[in-house]
């Protein structure tokens, strides 16, 4: 993922926002909180330049995002976490997601990864109550 600067995954206690899915590779999952499908123009505004900065993009995007619908996985399915969210601070971070692993585990820049089948274990338990601590 694209971050500013040195980006590393925050500390602190965050809720899930949303839930991020492809449909094409995901049918049969449980969720309680709200999900919306990952279409191929969606991303994520990474640009502090941006009015839209850390928030759900269209693409076209006249400004930097991260695209959602990839070829590899590991935004098959993304739980967006509150982290910079109210208020927003433009260069303070964004695009900071639970999502799948690649198959290495590679660093994700400031994301929490895991794989699927463990994802999908975390999912089934997460609520709008649901916080997430990271220290």
């Amino acid at each position: 993922m694209k971050k500013e600067g040195d980006q590393k995954t925050p500390r602190g206690k965050f809720k899930f926002t949303l839930l991020l899915y492809r449909k094409d590779r995901n049918h049969n999952f449980h969720s309680k909180i709200k999900k919306k499908i990952i279409s191929k123009n969606m991303g994520w505004c990474d640009d502090p330049n941006s009015n839209y900065y850390n928030k759900l993009i269209k693409f076209p995007f006249k400004y930097s995002a991260e695209k959602l619908y990839l070829k590899k996985n590991i935004y098959d399915f993304i739980l967006v976490l509150d982290f910079n969210m109210k208020p927003i601070r433009k260069g303070a971070g964004s695009a900071i997601f639970f999502h799948l692993a690649n198959k290495n585990f590679k660093d994700t820049k400031g994301c929490i990864a895991t794989r699927k089948k463990d994802f999908l274990k975390i999912l089934s338990k997460v609520s709008k109550k649901t916080r997430l601590i990271i220290n």
